[in-house]
């Protein structure tokens, strides 16, 4: 059974057990479902002094009121409501008050509350207290009162007086404290500095220009910000998404899926055989899935012809047509927060994220990655990503990553590098620093070529082929394909200190083509591959060596990368990874023939 965990303000959180610290509040967004705060104030509360100001499953809930048919016929009447004590400013009313009274003796005060923690003596023969009446009786004092004071000078979470008071036609003072001034909009009478004289001052501007007084009334009256109508319409939204479970995924087997990536068409798909995405949709295909493929970079380019909105107003209405279960962004978060919570209530879908670049702390840009991936978490339901999550350090909760290794598709991944006769090179590098002509960017170092420069001066028997440094451009789809079959053995050689699990994702199109790869031993590809079908380095050096050890045996080459490509398509293949970020969104447990889920 699964439940929902809801949590409502009504005050200051600050204020409130086990929300006290930023820590233990953190620690509340990041396992609700939902909070609600019956202000803007309150929610402000909540994020002050936490690590990131973010909005994640947040959401101002305001009171309301139903709206009056006819505006009331009004009296000479100034009221409070509320509890009378110092708290609620209900000596500086009641001192306002007499001051009026001796000046207007044709007013009348009224003040409606219990609660008296403090003892006031306000005597008056125009001055009438009231215990604490039925609201049905309160809402009607509204209706006959001119002029409404809520003068609190502790921080109101919201103030709904003030909101009654405003809406059934009152004249409304309020002080700058708390979420008083969302209660209304029209025609705020605000006491920046609250006593005696300020309050007096307002009421006695009001008495003595009626016209004005009946201009603010009616305002008020006309222009009701937090109607109940509104409000029931939107929990009856909430509650739809909360408790309807639109789609019955533990029973169904095939799937509509929406895949919004880079697809590489402004490009020509010159990275075909190295794009993630394309294998991803692929191995929901070979699943019996139906798959759309948005390429939202085609769209929002680099002329940036459409924008961020555009491309959410588009992927909204392309679900509205394709109605999909599942939404998977791949390598990107371009769904905006108003977006999702729009297809969680229409459609439903499960969202899912795969994101490729390394999110280890030792890996370059992690910061950024991280970020871009913390942005409405509480929303995502599954995070994949390619870097071992014993080393992620983020507001997302471990439960909703799971790591996947680089897959490899028999269709992209089809060539049999072991069969060729002209390779006449011992080793195979490619370094492409994303797609930037093989030039690094200025001020910016690539550790990578580092070790390829150590790895060339200290060769004296080998040939390398070696693209993308020393003024060799990177190679593209069959040109790459080209380079690399001229070769023996190749290299994986990633970004950022190796650590366990993490690699380029070109080691796919290695491995999976069928040529001898060495890896470094960090990344712990051993647990997958043993010596017989991929060979593992600890130095330059050391990788040297086995080079030269290798390159005369030829079949002793071909065996190890036939061996390394058919394990490779075992266990590392499209489908499984497709099948693994399905079951794992719909929270089905794993089985052994996911190897990498330990």
């Amino acid at each position: 059974m699964s439940c929902k965990f809801i949590f409502v303000y009504h005050n200051n959180p600050q204020d409130l057990r086990y929300s006290k610290t930023a820590k233990e509040r953190l620690f509340i967004a990041n396992n609700c479902d939902q909070i609600f705060f019956v202000s803007k104030w309150v929610m402000n509360k909540f994020f002050e002094g936490l690590p990131v100001n973010y909005n994640n499953n947040c959401e101002v809930l305001y009171p309301s009121i139903k709206r009056l048919k006819t505006f009331p016929k009004k009296r000479k009447i100034i009221i409070f409501t509320g509890k009378l004590n110092h708290a609620k400013g209900y000596d500086i009313f009641g001192k306002s008050c007499l001051k009026i009274l001796n000046k207007f003796p044709d007013w009348n005060c009224i003040a409606i509350g219990n609660e008296k923690r403090e003892t006031y003596n306000f005597k008056h023969k125009n001055f009438k207290i009231l215990d604490w009446l039925p609201h049905e009786k309160i809402m009607n004092y509204y209706k006959k009162s001119s002029i409404a004071i809520v003068c609190s000078r502790w921080q109101e979470p919201f103030g709904r007086t003030a909101m009654e008071a405003a809406a059934s036609g009152c004249a409304t003072i309020i002080t700058k404290r708390g979420g008083l001034e969302e209660t209304f909009n029209a025609n705020k009478l605000i006491v920046n500095k609250l006593n005696l004289n300020n309050i007096a001052n307002i009421i006695s501007k009001l008495i003595l220009n009626n016209k004005n007084l009946k201009i603010i009334q009616k305002t008020n009256f006309n222009n009701v910000i937090h109607p109940i109508d509104n409000l029931v319409k939107r929990i009856d939204e909430i509650k739809t998404y909360l408790t309807t479970n639109k789609i019955n995924y533990i029973n169904r087997k095939n799937y509509k899926i929406l895949h919004i990536s880079n697809f590489g068409l402004r490009n020509n798909h010159r990275l075909f055989n190295l794009s993630i995405s394309k294998k991803i949709s692929s191995g929901f295909i070979r699943n019996e899935h139906d798959v759309i493929d948005f390429s939202y970079r085609d769209i929002f380019n680099k002329f940036n012809v459409y924008g961020l909105k555009t491309i959410n107003e588009k992927i909204y209405d392309i679900s509205l047509n394709y109605k999909p279960d599942f939404i998977v962004l791949g390598h990107n978060n371009v769904l905006n927060r108003d977006n999702i919570l729009k297809l969680k209530r229409t459609i439903n879908p499960k969202i899912a994220i795969w994101y490729e670049d390394h999110l280890a702390k030792t890996g370059p840009d992690f910061e950024k990655n991280i970020s871009l991936l913390e942005k409405n978490h509480d929303l995502i339901d599954r995070y994949f990503v390619t870097t071992h999550t014993k080393y992620i350090k983020s507001l997302i909760p471990k439960n909703k990553i799971n790591f996947i290794p680089i897959p490899a598709d028999k269709n992209i991944e089809n060539l049999e590098i072991y069969k060729s006769n002209k390779r006449y090179k011992d080793l195979f590098f490619a370094l492409s620093h994303g797609v930037n002509f093989g030039k690094l960017k200025k001020n910016n170092h690539d550790e990578r070529e580092s070790f390829l420069k150590e790895l060339i001066s200290k060769n004296k028997k080998c040939t390398f082929n070696i693209l993308g440094i020393a003024n060799q451009e990177p190679k593209w789809n069959y040109d790459y394909y080209n380079e690399l079959s001229k070769c023996k053995m190749a290299l994986n050689l990633s970004r950022g200190k190796p650590i366990k699990y993490t690699s380029s994702n070109r080691i796919a199109s290695l491995v999976a083509n069928g040529i001898l790869t060495f890896i470094d031993k960090n990344t712990c590809f051993d647990d997958f591959f043993d010596e017989s079908e991929m060979k593992f380095y600890k130095s330059p050096q050391d990788l040297l060596d086995q080079i030269e050890n290798l390159k005369g045996d030829i079949k002793k080459i071909d065996s190890i990368s036939k061996k390394g490509k058919l394990k490779y398509l075992s266990i590392f293949n499209s489908k499984l990874v497709s099948e693994y970020i399905i079951n794992k969104t719909l929270n089905i447990s794993s089985t052994s023939k996911f190897v990498w889920d330990k």
